[in-house]
């Protein structure tokens, strides 16, 4: 093992790099390596708790959504000015714009090792064709991610649906590809709770995109609760500014109609613990996503959809049930089998818990990342 190195983590949001990738940063600093985490809109609550963990911040400009190269291009060069004194030896980015530049803006910086990390394809790769705007998204993110990828030495991606695609489209070499099972789950953090009979709770917690299935959601609430009104459906998550995000006057009305409850966006954990089942109806191209897989720490069967990373973390018919993308009829079919066998509850929800510990246990994921950076 090589001690002592200098590592950046580079994100779209603070928030995001130390929910998702705190532990990864907390490990390198255990192991003797000096950390940073580097985001356009830390807090200083944010701050403290990377402090906490022995990881030192630093600001940059980035706008997280929206295609404007003038403004890109000027983010690129901030970045480099950011990068260069911070004398790194390695540098890992995560989402697609840190992707792009800061990779780009770490090879300008002169960093030596570079590393990105492929969670999902995002908006950019929506299936959405007939948009004049989606297609030239589409068309300059798989430019920009061909010249960006070309300067890493790994590429981690969370999927074989996307590794496939990537080399496909020509963005990245076979050779650099390493597999990694999401982003893992804490397991002593996120314990198994007491199943949920009755009533029956359907949980679905996303960004509130329609691409994360939730107008499939709310529609099958609709349907469900006119034969069995006692089920509750439990909305979680904030609003959004992708492009296909959902208005807080839509949300408002499905809740005034009694369809959901909403929160809004809070921690998840106490809602998990209310939740029979976990919901994911999501045609969004998703890495493996990270709430399906705490849910299943916490011992919740899950409905997903046979889609790409979602796909991943269902056994279907042991610990919960795939479904096509966008079929209403089959969500509403899937979520009345736990209503009329609420024993499934129970034992898909212990097989659950069963295949997160062998599959996303975090430890196991940061260790393969951890190695193949050599750090």
């Amino acid at each position: 093992m090589n001690s002592g190195k200098r590592f950046a983590l580079i994100g779209n949001q603070a928030f995001s790099l130390l929910n998702f990738r705190g532990p990864l940063l907390a490990e390198l600093v255990e192991r003797g390596h000096t950390a940073f985490a580097l985001a356009p809109d830390f807090d200083d609550e944010t701050q403290r708790q990377f402090a906490r963990i022995g990881v030192e911040t630093a600001d940059f400009s980035l706008s997280r959504t929206g295609l404007n190269p003038v403004r890109d291009m000027v983010d690129l060069a901030g970045l480099v000015k950011v990068l260069r004194p911070l004398r790194l030896d390695c540098v890992l980015s995560f989402a697609i714009k840190p992707v792009i530049y800061g990779t780009l803006a770490a090879r300008l910086a002169g960093i030596p090792r570079r590393h990105a990390l492929i969670a999902g394809l995002g908006y950019a790769f929506a299936d959405n064709s007939n948009s004049l705007k989606q297609r030239s998204i589409h068309l300059a993110a798989k430019s920009l991610y061909r010249l960006a990828l070309a300067q890493t030495e790994k590429v981690f991606m969370q999927n074989p649906d996307d590794a496939e695609d990537f080399v496909r489209m020509g963005l990245v070499s076979p050779n650099k590809i390493v597999p990694v099972n999401g982003t893992g789950v804490d397991l002593s953090v996120w314990t198994p709770a007491p199943p949920v009979t009755t009533p029956v709770t359907f949980v679905l917690a996303a960004r509130l995109l329609e691409e994360k299935g939730i107008f499939q959601f709310v529609e099958a609430a609709r349907r469900i609760k006119s034969e069995s009104p006692e089920t509750r459906f439990i909305l979680l998550g904030g609003l959004d500014t992708n492009p296909n995000g959902i208005a807080r006057s839509q949300v408002q009305s499905w809740v005034d109609e009694g369809l959901v409850e909403w929160p809004g966006h809070v921690p998840v954990r106490d809602w998990l613990a209310q939740a029979s089942v976990f919901v994911l109806p999501s045609y969004y191209r998703e890495g493996v996503p990270r709430s399906i897989q705490e849910a299943m720490a916490m011992g919740r069967p899950i409905i997903t959809t046979d889609a790409p990373g979602c796909r991943e973390t269902v056994i279907d018919g042991k610990n919960g049930l795939l479904i096509p993308p966008r079929d209403i009829d089959a969500l509403v079919k899937a979520m009345r089998a736990f209503i009329d066998q609420p024993e499934l509850i129970v034992s898909m929800g212990q097989a659950s818990r069963a295949y997160v510990e062998e599959k996303f246990d975090i430890r196991q994921v940061n260790a393969t990342m951890i190695s193949a950076m050599g750090l």
